[in-house]
Formats: C-alpha cells, sequence, structure tokens
C-alpha cells in the first residue's frame, strides 16, 4: 500500500510515529494519544498499521511497554533539516495550542525584533489574494513616508524578516523590513501585469555560485565537512534578489584575491563573475564590482 492511499489523517498520526521513533528511538500509544487525542484502542491499530508497512522499523520492549527502533531502521517519511530542526526546537505536531516547549535541549540565537503579527497578517492576506497595500514606512535613507506595494512573498534574510514586492512609489521590485511598516491596508483592485512577480527580474532570475574554503585556511578540509562540499566546493543556486543575503550571512569573502582577513572569512566565493548584474551586493563582503 502506498501513503498517498491512505487518508490524510492517519497518515499523519503514522508521520508521527516514524518521528519519534527516528529522533528518539522509542514511540508509544501514550504519543499518539497526547498528540491526537484519539483513543488507546486507535492508537494500537495505527502502531501495528505502521508496523505492517514498515516491517523492519520497530519492535515491542517490554521493559519500557513501548516500541524501539530495529538496527535497521529506515525512515517511511522524508525530513528535510530545517523542519527536522524547527520541530525538535519548537515541538513536533503542536500547532498553535498550548505552550509549545522543546522536545529536546536546544538553545538558540537571540532574536532582536520580531515582526508584529497584526502587519503581517494584512501582507499574507495580500499575497494570497493578490492585492496591494498601502503602507507606512520608516526607511534608513528618507525617514518616514507612505507607500502602496504589491508584495508576493516573505523572505528570511537570516537577521530579520521582510517582504518582497512591487514599490509602486518607486516604480521598481525591492525588500521592505516588515519591522518597519505599519497601518497596512488593503487596496482594491486590480493588479497591472508589471507589478507581478513574473516581472520582477531580480527574483526571476537564478545566480549558480561557487562556494570554497578560504584560501588562507591551514586545514579547508574542515570546512568541506562542515558544508558537506563536494571535490571542495559548494555550488547553490539563488535567486539573484536574495544573493547579497546569502553571502553577507555566511561571511563569503568576495574579493578577487580572497584579501578579506579574519576569523569570521572562513568561505570565499570562486566564481565572483556569475553575480554580474545582481543589485543588493552591497551586502556582499568585499565585492567591488
Amino acid at each position: 500500500m502506498k501513503l498517498t492511499d491512505i487518508s490524510q489523517a492517519r497518515q499523519e498520526r503514522l508521520s508521527h510515529i516514524d518521528f519519534k521513533a527516528f529522533f528518539f528511538g522509542i514511540v508509544g500509544r501514550i504519543d499518539l494519544v497526547s498528540r491526537f487525542g484519539i483513543k488507546e484502542a486507535s492508537a494500537t491499530r495505527d502502531i501495528a498499521f505502521y508496523r505492517e508497512l514498515a516491517p523492519g522499523n520497530l519492535e515491542y520492549d517490554t521493559k519500557s511497554k513501548a516500541y524501539v527502533i530495529k538496527p535497521g531502521f529506515t525512515s517511511m517519511f522524508e525530513y528535510s533539516p530545517p523542519q527536522v530542526l524547527a520541530a525538535l526546537s519548537y515541538g513536533f505536531g503542536k500547532d498553535f495550542v498550548g505552550i509549545h516547549k522543546t522536545v529536546v535541549p536546544c538553545e538558540m540565537p537571540a532574536n532582536l525584533n520580531h515582526p508584529k503579527l497584526s502587519v503581517l497578517a494584512v501582507l499574507t492576506r495580500a499575497i494570497h489574494q493578490g492585492k496591494a497595500v498601502r503602507i507606512h514606512y520608516r526607511s534608513i535613507e528618507s525617514g518616514p513616508g507612505q507607500c502602496e506595494i504589491v508584495p508576493f512573498v516573505l523572505v528570511d534574510n537570516g537577521l530579520r524578516w521582510h517582504v518582497r514586492a512591487y514599490c509602486r512609489k518607486r516604480q521598481a521590485f525591492t525588500d521592505f523590513v516588515i519591522t518597519r511598516i505599519s497601518e497596512p491596508k488593503l487596496i482594491k483592485g486590480e493588479l497591472q501585469e508589471h507589478e507581478t512577480r513574473e516581472a520582477d527580474i531580480q527574483w526571476n532570475r537564478i545566480v549558480e555560485m561557487e562556494i570554497v574554503p578560504h584560501p588562507e585556511l591551514p586545514y579547508p578540509e574542515t570546512i568541506e565537512a562542515d558544508y558537506g562540499m563536494r571535490v571542495g566546493a559548494l555550488k547553490i543556486n539563488v535567486r539573484a534578489a536574495v544573493a547579497g543575503y546569502v553571502l553577507r550571512r555566511w561571511n563569503v569573502d568576495c574579493t578577487e584575491d580572497h584579501c578579506l582577513k579574519g576569523a569570521e572569512y572562513q568561505l570565499w566565493l570562486r566564481n565572483r563573475a556569475a553575480l554580474y548584474g545582481v543589485e543588493n551586493l552591497i551586502l556582499a563582503p568585499g565585492y567591488d564590482g
């Protein structure tokens, strides 16, 4: 039987079994009862069904009265590292009810700012409904002002969240830091073709960057292992609109002769010519055109 033949509700319960077994090595009926509010008999059937689908994954442990993983355990579901780390940090399958607690000890960098949910909600409505928004915005360059924007995607640049949008005042696509937005209001009316995501050249252009260990490091193989490099390089495809943020976040030396000094510069951009035409390179460490 394929997972796609199983109801969504049961897939979620099977995923919960799989996740708990994979990352904790043990799973019991109480895990399903407390998470989904089902009866113990239903939890027993779900675990039995999971074992039927993946007979080599679990065995019953009489001492703990729960199921533990077998040596040849193979996950039934695919997980991405960000998904798993978020689940471990904030609670797997906790949704929005109750207090969220980490399920294993985790410590994360302090966030110095958070978007106001009342502002974020209007922006996400606009994105979902294909609407423009009138906002008050505080710019570092020009101070406070008002403008109309057409947002189409939220972006986490590693330090703060911003929204990529067409600005009707500037008549160009740009980034707006969400914490600098206030009093957003949806605007009725159809969008123009030049205001949509498809017209944003920087967003739609994909840049392949070749990142290698900084040539000044004595043991480059350590960095190769850190980033899972192959043949000494990490090739990543990013949108031109976020290339500068990526390079700054990871302190990638973008100078031609890898001349930036400091312990933070462990990476070097080997193919800096690929950045030609990228607009936010003021953020890229050492890039001078």
